[in-house]
C-alpha cells in the first residue's frame, strides 16, 4: 500500500500535466503497474524456492560462452515482462504530437459547441473534445430540456479551475450570445422580440435572447402608462435603444416602434393632405385652449373657437376623451406638421341662417354670455349675439354698472333695435320693452309734488333715488338737511334705504329730476334766529372734535361749532369730546346756516360783569364822598386866626372827652 503514492508522486513528477489532466488513465496505468510487478515478484519467489541447496565445497565449472541461433533474434529485448517500453526523447516527442492531437485547445471564456454523453441527477456531462468532460447543472438547461447525444452551445469559462475540473457554463454562452445579437440589433436597427418578464422600479425587465434589459415607463407606449402589471408576461417587439459595453446592459423601446409606425402613417397622410378635407378623429387629450385628435398616426389641434359657432367657457363641455367625430382640416404645415382641424365649420354659420322671427322690432330671449363695462352679451342662439349696451338697460339717466346688473347664463328678454346680418352685428334694448317713462314725466311727477324713492347710489356730491323703474333723480347734498352740516351724504342715509323727497326741478330733455328732502320742512332758519341770539346761553354735548374746534349739538337738532380757543374752561381745561356744558351765541348767521358758539366767553363775561359792578361801587362811593365834602365846604365859612385857636381848644375837649 506503501508503493501506492509513491508511484503516483513519482509518475506525477515524469508524465507531462496535459497527461496527468486524464486521470482515469493514470489511475489505471499505475493499477495495472502494481499488479504487474506483484505477479513478477511471486513467480521469482516460487522458482527459488524449487532449486535444490548447493554445497559450497563442490566445485563449479565456468560457463563456456557459446553463440546459438534461434528464432527471436529480431525480438526487441529492451521490453521488460510489463510489456513497458523505454522511448527515447525523439520517439517521445513524436509520440506527444500524436498524443496532442486528439484534443481541442480552447481559451478561457469561448463559446464551442459540445456533446451531452451523460446525465446524472443534477448535472449534464459535456464532451467538447478536450482531454476531460465538463459538467453543467441542469438548471440551466430548464428553458430547453436535454438527453444524450444533443448537441448544445457553452462556454468555456475555465480550462482548470482550482480543483483542477473544466468549468463550463451554457448560462453565460446564451448570455455572451444574446449581447452579441443585441449589440448588433442597436447597431442595424433591427427589431428584437422580447418577453416581460417582471415589473421594476420606473419600468419593466424585458428578457430579449435570453438576457435581462431594461424597458422605461416611458418607453412602453406614446400614451403615458400607470399600470405595469398589465405588459407582465407578454411577448412584444423592442427596438434596442441604448446599450452599455462596460457593464454590458441594455435598454430597449416599445415606444419608439409605435412612433415610427405612425411617422410613416403620418408621412402618408401629409402626402394626401388638402385643406377642406374632412377626417375622422379621436379626441387624445382636452387642454383649456382646445383638444388634440388622432388622425390615424397624426395629431391635428382642433382650436377652442372652432369648436362651435357658439361661446364655450371650456372645450369639455362639448367634447369627451376617446370621443370619435369628423372633422374638416383648415390649415396645416409641412415641416412642423401641424394641422388645425375645425368642427362647426362642418355646419353653415349661423347668421346665414337666420330664423325668421330675428328681425328689427321684434323681441327675443337670449342668455347671458359675456360683460363687459359697456353693456352684455346675450346669445340669442348658438353663434348669434347681441349686445345690450348699458345705456339701454333702464330708462333713467343713473350710471348702470352691467356687472353688478347681469350674471352670466341668466337669461333675458330684449328688444332687437339694429340687425346688420353683413357684419353679423345686432343691438338689444330691455328699456325699449316698455314705454318711455319721460314722455309724461310732468304729468306724473309734476314740480313740488312729493313722493317716496329708494337710495340707489351715493356720491361725495349727492344721492341717488328711484322713485319708479327708469325714473329717478339725485339730491344734493345741501338739500338733505337744514341744520346738519354734512361732510358726506353717508352719514345722513344710505343705500337701499327709503327716503321721501320733493320735486325741485324738471329736465326732459336731460333725463333728470332735482330733487329735495329738506324742502318737506320750512326753513327752521327764519325763526331761529330769535331762539338762538347773539349773547344767549344754551346747554349743548360736544359730538366731533378736532385742533380747530368742536361740533356741539344744541335742542331743535341744531349744530353749532366753537372754536379750539372758545373751549377753555375757568380752571384751565378744556372741553372733551362728549361733554355737555354751557355755550353761549357768539355769531348767529342765517344765510350762512352757521351758528358759533363759545364757552370761555361765559366765565370770561361773569368776570368782567364782577368787575364792572366792582368798579362801578367804588366809582359810586368816591361821588358819595366827593358830593358830601362839597355840601359841606359849601356851609362852612372862613375861620379867623381868633376862631381858629378856639376851635383848636373845642377839639382838645372832644378828644379828651372821648377818651374818658
Amino acid at each position: 500500500m506503501w508503493l501506492k503514492p509513491l508511484l503516483h508522486r513519482h509518475f506525477t513528477l515524469l508524465l507531462p500535466p496535459r497527461i496527468l489532466n486524464h486521470r482515469g488513465f493514470i489511475m489505471n496505468f499505475f493499477l495495472k503497474q502494481l499488479n504487474a510487478d506483484a505477479q513478477e515478484t511471486a513467480g521469482a519467489a516460487e522458482e527459488a524456492a524449487a532449486e535444490p541447496t548447493a554445497t559450497t565445497n563442490v566445485p563449479v565449472e565456468a560457463p563456456v560462452a557459446e553463440t546459438v541461433a534461434t528464432a527471436h533474434d529480431d525480438f526487441d529485448w529492451s521490453i521488460d515482462k510489463r510489456n513497458v517500453a523505454i522511448y527515447n526523447d525523439s520517439e517521445r516527442e513524436k509520440y506527444d504530437k500524436v498524443y496532442d492531437a486528439t484534443f481541442r485547445t480552447f481559451n478561457d471564456g469561448e463559446l464551442v459547441n459540445g456533446i451531452v454523453v451523460g446525465l446524472t441527477k443534477t448535472d449534464a456531462v459535456i464532451n467538447i473534445g478536450f482531454k476531460s468532460d465538463g459538467l453543467i447543472s441542469l438548471n440551466e438547461f430548464r428553458d430547453a430540456p436535454i438527453q444524450i447525444g444533443d448537441e448544445v452551445e457553452i462556454m468555456v469559462v475555465e480550462k482548470e479551475d482550482r480543483n483542477g475540473h473544466l468549468n463550463l457554463s451554457r448560462r453565460q454562452a446564451r448570455i455572451s450570445r444574446a449581447w452579441e445579437k443585441i449589440v448588433e440589433s442597436h447597431k442595424s436597427g433591427e427589431v428584437v422580440t422580447g418577453t416581460v418578464t417582471s415589473k421594476t422600479k420606473g419600468g419593466l425587465i424585458v428578457d430579449v435572447f435570453g438576457m435581462e434589459t431594461f424597458l422605461p415607463g416611458s418607453q412602453i407606449d406614446v400614451k403615458p402608462v400607470t399600470d405595469y402589471d398589465q405588459f407582465v408576461g407578454k411577448t412584444m417587439e423592442f427596438k434596442v435603444v441604448k446599450v452599455n459595453e462596460t457593464i454590458k446592459n441594455a435598454v430597449v423601446s416599445h415606444k419608439a416602434l409605435i412612433e415610427s409606425d405612425i411617422e410613416a402613417q403620418r408621412a402618408e397622410i401629409i402626402a394626401k393632405l388638402e385643406k377642406g378635407q374632412v377626417l375622422e378623429g379621436t379626441i387624445k387629450n382636452i387642454t383649456d385652449f382646445g383638444a388634440f385628435m388622432d388622425l390615424g398616426g397624426l395629431d391635428g389641434l382642433l382650436y377652442i373657437t372652432d369648436i362651435s359657432w357658439g361661446r364655450i367657457n371650456h372645450p369639455s363641455e362639448v367634447l369627451k376623451l376617446d370621443q370619435k367625430l369628423n372633422v374638416v382640416v383648415l390649415d396645416f404645415d409641412d415641416d412642423k406638421k401641424r394641422i388645425s382641424l375645425g368642427l362647426k365649420q362642418l355646419t353653415p354659420h349661423p347668421w346665414d341662417v337666420l330664423a325668421e322671427n330675428i328681425q328689427e322690432g321684434n323681441t327675443v330671449k337670449g342668455k347671458v354670455v359675456n360683460i363687459e363695462d359697456y353693456g352684455a352679451f346675450l346669445e340669442i342662439m348658438p353663434g348669434v349675439e347681441g349686445l345690450v349696451h348699458v345705456s339701454e338697460i333702464t330708462w333713467a339717466n343713473t350710471p348702470v354698472n352691467a356687472k353688478e346688473f347681469f350674471q352670466l347664463g341668466n337669461e333675458h328678454e330684449a328688444k332687437i333695435v339694429t340687425l346688420d346680418k353683413d357684419s353679423r352685428k345686432m343691438s338689444l334694448s330691455i328699456k325699449q320693452l316698455s314705454d318711455d317713462p319721460w314722455s309724461t314725466i310732468e304729468d306724473k311727477y309734476p314740480v313740488d309734488s312729493r313722493h317716496s324713492g329708494v337710495v340707489k347710489n351715493i356720491t361725495p356730491y349727492g344721492v341717488f333715488v328711484e322713485m319708479a323703474p327708469g325714473i329717478g333723480g339725485m339730491i344734493h347734498i345741501s338739500d338733505l338737511s337744514w341744520l346738519k352740516r354734512l361732510n358726506h351724504p353717508s352719514e345722513y342715509t344710505k343705500v337701499g334705504e327709503n327716503i321721501d323727497v320733493i320735486i325741485l326741478n324738471i329736465d326732459k330733455d336731460g333725463r333728470k329730476l332735482q330733487l329735495g328732502h329738506k324742502q318737506l320742512e320750512e326753513d327752521p332758519w327764519n325763526s331761529l334766529g330769535e331762539t338762538f341770539p347773539v349773547g344767549s346761553v344754551h346747554e349743548g354735548t360736544v359730538i366731533k372734535k378736532d385742533d380747530k374746534g368742536a361740533v356741539v349739538s344744541l335742542p331743535y337738532g341744531l349744530e353749532g361749532f366753537a372754536p379750539a380757543r372758545h373751549l377753555a374752561k375757568e380752571d384751565g381745561t378744556t372741553i372733551a369730546a362728549e361733554e355737555t356744558n354751557q355755550f353761549v351765541v357768539i355769531e348767529f348767521d342765517r344765510n350762512e346756516k352757521r351758528i358759533v358758539l363759545s364757552h370761555a366767553r361765559i366765565w370770561e363775561r361773569a368776570k368782567q360783569e364782577e368787575f364792572e359792578t366792582e368798579k362801578k361801587e367804588k366809582k359810586a362811593e368816591a361821588e358819595k364822598t366827593q358830593k358830601a365834602v362839597k355840601t359841606i365846604q359849601s356851609k362852612v365859612e372862613k375861620a379867623t386866626l381868633g376862631d381858629l385857636g378856639v376851635l383848636a381848644d373845642l377839639k382838645k375837649k372832644l378828644e379828651s372827652g372821648e377818651g374818658n
